[in-house]
């Protein structure tokens, strides 16, 4: 209802104009009134607040007056609200019947029958606003008192104080709901005098009947703290305040008070307490066993549990044995050795180091099962807090009680401070003695060590000396006269150095500021004998106390030895080196005496079938002298390989893109018997490689691969990018970086690790004789090498063999499109071009020149570098240089070039070279228009080579 002061009245006269005249009369008399005009305007106007009503009978007569109805119910307890009803017929309920129901809808109301006299009116209107104040009077009182209560309860809320009261002397209790919490009771649950009486510790229940005896005869107030079991078998504290109230004859009528639970601040006095024992008495024991049944008695007492102990633990048996327990009387104790497993499965618990804190055992999953056998050692309920040492589960604090009870976390805090106290006096302790032990000990040990070092210093083979931290001798013990001839009074006070060989000194100084600045852990040189000679010395020495501790061993005899062992393990090394040389030139004398043979019989029998006239055999002979000097060739090349320094032609190269060129002629090479899978890494990087040489690895690798499974198998050859760390790099013997790998992986025969140890050896197989000659991997080896790369071999006995090859990424580089070979374009024959010839071997510069001939060019020779400089500072035309690399007087292939360019710059430039001077080609970067041929070279080569130099349609360059 809305709060208002409203005096006013509100008139409802819907007939003639009554109403007018009425709020007229009330203004004359200075009342302030308003008309409405029916009867929903009037009961809105109520509802916003006014003094009271004046309200015409037949305005009511036959209306719905349930909006009136329910205005009037919803007023509050302090108002009635005042009507005046205007009659027609006398006010009188015996004369009116339809008053009858206007009274028991608007009950406080006074009739007035019409016409009336104004001053009638007047009066019961001043009446009627008058009544209305004093019901606004009494609502404020009402709101002061129910403020005040409110504010009570809050305060009382806020203190956590429930009120009670306890009707005298039947005994009856009242209590609100926050005096019920304090005993573990519901706002619902019933809570009489009995059930105070029950909740209350059986122990304290006569403290309670004594006090309340003293307040009714002596009128004292009651202050009682007591201990109270709540229905969950949880244990609290409460303190009980009250006061008596009499009646005019002095009867005891009632005791009025509040509760508080106080459980948390008995719980802190009582542990502070128990805690400030436990450290007065444990500063006093030394015994282990006593000062853990200390902290268990002091535990179980204020705690109130029925059982406290330590017991030691065998986690292996998974046992506790129990020396000594504390027990509440009638609790027997469990001392011995109890199996865990028999009262559950929380030994899981202990084991990872947790607390296991159990209210019902009936209820917890962990130990249902054994509950019987637990209540039976009066464990209903228990702690069991596991004992670390090292982080090792070594002991056990264990709480029992007889009945339910749930453990709080205040509580294992408590306990676990208590332990933690208690294991930290038993260390300090053990501590405290073992030092003391160890004390008397040393002391013992001090003198007899005194005594050792002295026979020590004395009997010593060593040099031992004392040095100042300005190089001088302190002290020297009788080794350096028996070592060296010098006694103690011949070096004390010297500088160190005084005693080293010349040649020695500035190490030897390094070396004593090393030991001055820390620790010197090995450091040889010469010292001088009394008689002039020097001795070698291994020395170790560290500071302290501002001096330096030397120590010194006589290792002349081990240091000429081990000079000695040096020399026969080079003498060994260079037997090694000539032994490997011997078997290398040994298998290539081998392998050239036959192919020498074929060679040079071809080229006899020829001549003699020349003079016989019988030509029809001279081309079998011919292709024999070819086939025999091929392989020469293919052999000299395997040996450059492995000795890698064969001549390569470096190009950026896609090696998925070279491996899928050559997939066919690998099919065909490993046989129908052999699964070939090729597996290409996505966006795999640049290699700068030369492609040939890297397509007759593949080969080889994929016929070795083959020959290790005569029964058949698969190959697989896979590509990936590496990014080799610091760690993985130096497992393959490279620098870190970025990698293409390449491995080729059989389900052969596998290698042993003999066979892996040497199979880059050259020469070395392990085919039947005949069937290989030992340098393909090795040429292999040295083309991976040469290229800046690795190999590696993966392999176990009848698992197979994998062999990754690793080779630098090249960055900036795209990889280079494979173009015709000059033999695959049909080329011109020359008209008239000359080129020069630099060789000095006559033999190659006749075949050179002869070829030259064949194909329609002039030509201009020399034989060394000197020569050819002259020929190319004439005016002569000089479209082509063809120039050996090696040539005699100083002056090599690749500086004639780079002479003739000075004076040429458009020279197209062709290098052939028998042998691998990369490092003077540059590595294979060479300038724009030079090219390199090696040697030996089949003539067709040569002369297709030649004639796609000069036809590629440049401009030809003639002499200045």
């Amino acid at each position: 209802m809305n709060r208002t002061f409203a005096e006013g009245a509100v008139v409802l006269a819907p007939r003639g104009r009554d109403g007018a005249i009425a709020q007229a009369m009330l203004a004359e008399a200075g009342l302030v009134a308003e008309t409405v005009p029916d009867l929903a305007g009037f009961v809105s106007t109520l509802r916003t607040g006014a003094g009271f009503a004046i309200v015409t009978e037949e305005a009511l007569r036959n209306a719905d007056l349930r909006e009136l109805a329910g205005f009037l119910h919803d007023q509050q307890e302090w108002s009635d609200f005042p009507f005046i009803l205007l009659t027609e017929r006398g006010g009188g309920l015996e004369r009116n019947p339809g008053a009858v129901r206007l009274l028991e809808t608007l009950g406080n109301v006074t009739f007035l029958e019409r016409p009336f006299h104004p001053t009638t009116l007047i009066s019961l209107a001043k009446a009627a606003s008058r009544a209305r104040v004093r019901q606004y009077q009494a609502r404020a009182r009402l709101e002061e008192i129910n403020d005040g209560q409110a504010s009570l309860k809050l305060a009382l809320s806020a203190g956590g104080l429930g009120t009670w009261a306890l009707a005298m002397p039947s005994r009856t209790l009242r209590a609100a709901h926050d005096s019920k919490a304090h005993f573990g009771r519901g706002e619902d649950d019933r809570f009489d005098f009995d059930d105070l009486i029950a909740a209350i510790h059986p122990q304290d229940r006569s403290l309670l009947d004594a006090a309340l005896a003293e307040s009714v005869e002596t009128g004292a107030d009651l202050d009682l703290e007591a201990r109270c079991l709540w229905p969950d078998a949880s244990l609290h504290w409460v303190q009980i305040n009250g006061r008596v109230e009499r009646d005019l004859s002095g009867a005891v009528v009632q005791l009025v008070g509040v509760s508080h639970d106080i459980t948390e601040r008995r719980q802190d006095e009582l542990r502070q307490r128990a805690l400030l024992e436990l450290g007065d008495a444990l500063r006093h024991m030394t015994n282990a066993d006593k000062m853990s049944f200390l902290a268990a008695r002091i535990l179980g007492e204020t705690m109130g549990v029925s059982r406290a102990g330590y017991g030691t633990i065998d986690p292996v048996r998974e046992t506790i044995t129990v020396k000594r327990d504390w027990n509440m009387p009638g609790i027997e104790s469990i001392a011995g050795t109890l199996h865990f497993r028999d009262y559950g499965s929380y030994i899981e618990d202990l084991k990872r180091g947790d607390t296991a804190a159990i209210g019902d055992v009936r209820l917890d999953p962990r130990t249902a099962d054994g509950a019987s056998a637990l209540e039976a050692i009066s464990a209903r309920a228990f702690v069991n807090m596991p004992i670390l040492d090292n982080g090792q589960f070594v002991a056990l604090l264990y709480l029992n009680h007889a009945g339910v009870r749930p453990w709080s976390a205040e509580d294992i805090a408590f306990i676990r401070d208590v332990a933690n106290r208690t294991q930290s006096a038993i260390e300090r302790r053990n501590a405290e003695t073992a030092l003391a032990n160890l004390a008397d000990s040393l002391e013992r040990e001090v003198e007899a060590r005194t005594r050792e070092r002295d026979r020590t210093w004395q009997n010593s083979q060593d040099l031992l000396g004392v040095i100042d931290l300005e190089g001088r001798f302190v002290a020297v013990n009788p080794a350096w006269a028996e070592i060296l001839g010098w006694y103690p009074r011949d070096m004390v006070g010297r500088r160190h150095v005084e005693f080293i060989h010349p040649d020695d000194m500035a190490a030897s100084d390094a070396a004593y500021q090393q030991a001055v600045a820390g620790r010197l852990h090995q450091f040889e040189n010469r010292v001088r004998h009394r008689d002039g000679g020097y001795r070698w010395v291994s020395w170790v020495a560290s500071s302290g106390d501002g001096l330096v501790y030397a120590s010194g061993r006589h290792i002349t005899a081990e240091k000429e030895a081990r000079l000695e062992l040096e020399a026969a393990q080079a003498q060994l090394r260079q037997a090694q080196k000539m032994e490997a040389v011997g078997q290398l030139t040994g298998g290539i004398a081998h392998d050239f005496n036959n192919l020498l043979t074929a060679i040079s019989g071809s080229l006899e029998l020829m001549q003699i079938r020349v003079r016989q006239g019988r030509t029809g055999d001279i081309e079998r002979y011919v292709e024999a002298a070819q086939q025999a000097a091929r392989r020469a060739a293919a052999l000299t090349h395997r040996l450059l390989a492995f000795s890698r320094r064969q001549t390569l032609d470096p190009r950026p190269t896609d090696i998925n893109r070279l491996i899928v060129s050559l997939d066919d002629l690998l099919r065909r090479s490993v046989g129908p018997t052999i699964e070939l899978e090729v597996v290409g890494a996505g966006g795999l990087w640049t290699a700068l490689i030369d492609p040939n040489q890297l397509e007759n690895a593949v080969l080889n690798l994929c016929i070795n691969a083959r020959d290790a499974m005569p029964d058949g198998g698969r190959i697989t050859i896979e590509t990936a990018n590496k990014w080799l760390d610091a760690k993985g790099a130096a497992e393959r013997h490279l620098p870190p970086g970025q990698y293409i790998s390449l491995c080729v992986t059989d389900t052969g025969s596998g290698m042993t690790p003999e066979t892996i140890e040497r199979a880059f050896d050259p020469f070395f197989t392990t085919k039947p004789l005949g069937e290989g000659t030992g340098l393909g991997l090795s040429m292999i080896y040295g083309f991976v090498r040469q290229s800046g790369g690795q190999v590696r071999i993966y392999s176990e006995l009848g698992q197979g063999t994998t062999m990754c090859l690793y080779f630098p990424r090249v960055i900036g580089q795209d990889a280079l499109d494979e173009v015709a070979t000059p033999s695959d374009v049909a080329l011109p024959l020359a008209s008239g071009e000359t080129v020069l010839v630099v060789d000095d071997e006559d033999a190659v510069r006749m075949l050179v020149t002869d070829l030259l001939s064949d194909i329609g060019c002039n030509y201009l020779e020399a034989a060394d570098g000197p020569a050819g400089l002259a020929i190319l500072d004439s005016p002569a035309r000089i479209d082509l240089l063809i120039t050996d690399v090696g040539l005699p007087k100083g002056m090599n292939g690749r500086q004639l070039a780079d002479a003739a360019r000075q004076k040429r710059p458009d020279l197209k430039i062709l290098f052939i070279t028998g042998y691998a001077e990369n490092a003077v080609i540059g590595n294979g970067h060479l300038d724009p228009g030079m090219h390199i041929l090696t040697k030996p070279f089949p003539m067709d080569v040569m002369s297709a080579r030649i004639r796609e130099l000069l036809g590629t349609g440049a401009e030809r360059a003639d002499g200045a």
